[in-house]
């Protein structure tokens, strides 16, 4: 029987919001989503899906109905020789990584954080680093999604095609994806390496560091000149027991981190100071390990982010002004500000549509002040085309989406096709996607 739960409040990992809704439906099979989904049409209720609740925004806040697909979950089939793998909605990230694993097998690209489930992922275009992948949407060849009219469409780029470019980054809006098939690899094992250098030689060795590396990321420190840099390329070492780097991990990523973190908090003026403490922590280290045990790492000391996706020749001069201003502003920060590039899509809600991207992001830690900072280095992402992560913390409103997004009126059309009455919105969505202030802007115009 399904389990339904009423009266609970519901809030998001980040707590940047919480939920009220008046049930939160647990269903365990494709069917159970169908008749929710028929219900709540015949009853006039809004739906929202929850995942690990890894989005900063108010994407699934509801005093309706929510969905967990956490009963969805588990791999239904792995072929082998197509290097594919299916999987229902709710599975969670490492838990496809780890099932794969035991049969030789990975993704080909998974982002630093991995519990959310796959269909979170994938409808808010998460993504790793390394230019020659997207972002984890692009390894969906197939899903099955569940329509407002409570039907099960399979979406390919040969069934149902037209679907196809809309439904992969949709926020949910088109329907509940409760089934993908993934293109999967053979998983390899991977030398990691973790290293210090100066900014000015990052300048000097950004474009060789991004093109020769198979997966590369860096972090900026504010107020420091120490940049830390992380590779990933296939090996052929044999693979390391993990238990030490993972334990060092937790206690110096996490642990003390969150302590220096609430120093910081309690005495914002000591954030220059923890900042280039941090950067001068950072040592030289190797390791090699299969892909899913490296890519991830455990995060347990909250923040609220900002995270905008520039196109990639704008990276350098991007940075640069992003130091300047944390330097100018004495913005008391002292998270590290992550780096990492995607290859162009033709996603249409992809942030990385059309266009080889950088992905900036900006943390700060929960209980500290960040409007003035997030506001600043908003300001430069727009300067540089910028389109924020779906996920993640911003103001751009319904227009701007239109003019950064070329295909956003295409999505709105399939958006108004699949779910006429709006089954699938809520109130921030429905001030993102609103129909009415682009058809003022195009008469306007």
């Amino acid at each position: 029987m399904m389990k339904i739960e009423q009266g609970r409040t519901w809030k998001n990992w980040a707590q940047t919001f919480e939920s009220q809704p008046e049930k939160i439906f647990y269903p365990s099979s494709i069917n159970e989503v169908s008749t929710i989904v028929k219900e709540a049409a015949i009853e006039g209720k809004n739906i929202r899906v929850i995942g690990a609740g890894h989005s900063f925004t108010r994407l699934v806040e509801s005093d309706e109905w929510l969905i967990s697909l956490d009963a969805l979950s588990g791999i239904e089939s792995i072929d082998k020789d197509n290097g594919t793998v299916t999987v229902f909605g709710g599975t969670r990230l490492y838990h496809v990584g780890e099932e794969l694993g035991k049969q030789g097998f990975s993704q080909e690209n998974l982002g630093d954080i991995n519990v959310q489930s796959i269909a979170g992922a994938i409808s808010t275009g998460t993504h790793g680093t390394g230019l020659q992948f997207g972002n984890i949407s692009t390894q969906a060849i197939k899903i099955w999604l569940v329509t407002a009219a409570g039907e099960i469409l399979p979406i390919s780029k040969t069934e149902n095609a037209q679907y196809y470019n809309a439904c992969l980054v949709s926020l949910g809006t088109l329907g509940i994806i409760v089934k993908v098939t993934l293109k999967i690899i053979e998983s390899p094992v991977y030398e990691y390496k973790s290293d210090q250098i100066e900014f000015s030689i990052l300048k000097k060795n950004l474009t060789q560091l991004i093109e020769s590396n198979r997966h590369f990321e860096f972090y900026l420190f504010p107020y420091s000149d120490l940049i830390q840099i992380k590779t990933m390329n296939i090996s052929a070492q044999k693979p390391k027991n993990l238990r030490l780097h993972h334990f060092k991990n937790l206690l110096l990523e996490n642990y003390l981190f969150f302590i220096l973190s609430e120093v910081c908090r309690l005495f914002p003026k000591t954030c220059r100071f923890i900042s280039r403490l941090s950067s001068k922590s950072v040592g030289r280290t190797s390791i090699a390990a299969h892909s899913y045990q490296l890519f991830a790492t455990p995060r347990m000391v909250k923040f609220r982010e900002i995270e905008y996706c520039i196109p990639l020749e704008h990276l350098l001069p991007a940075i640069q002004e992003i130091r300047e201003c944390i330097e100018e502003k004495k913005h008391k920060v002292h998270f590290p500000i992550e780096c990492r590039m995607v290859k162009a899509d033709d996603l249409w809600l992809s942030p990385s549509y059309k266009r080889d991207s950088a992905y900036i992001a900006c943390h700060m830690y929960k209980g500290m002040p960040y409007e003035d900072y997030f506001h600043d280095m908003e300001q430069i992402m727009k300067k540089y085309d910028g389109r924020p992560h779906w996920g993640k913390m911003h103001n751009r409103s319904n227009n701007e989406l239109y003019n950064l997004y070329p295909k956003f009126a295409d999505f709105l059309s399939i958006k108004n096709e699949l779910d006429p009455y709006e089954l699938f919105l809520n109130g921030y969505l429905k001030d993102l996607l609103n129909d009415k202030d682009l058809m003022n802007m195009k008469k306007v115009q």
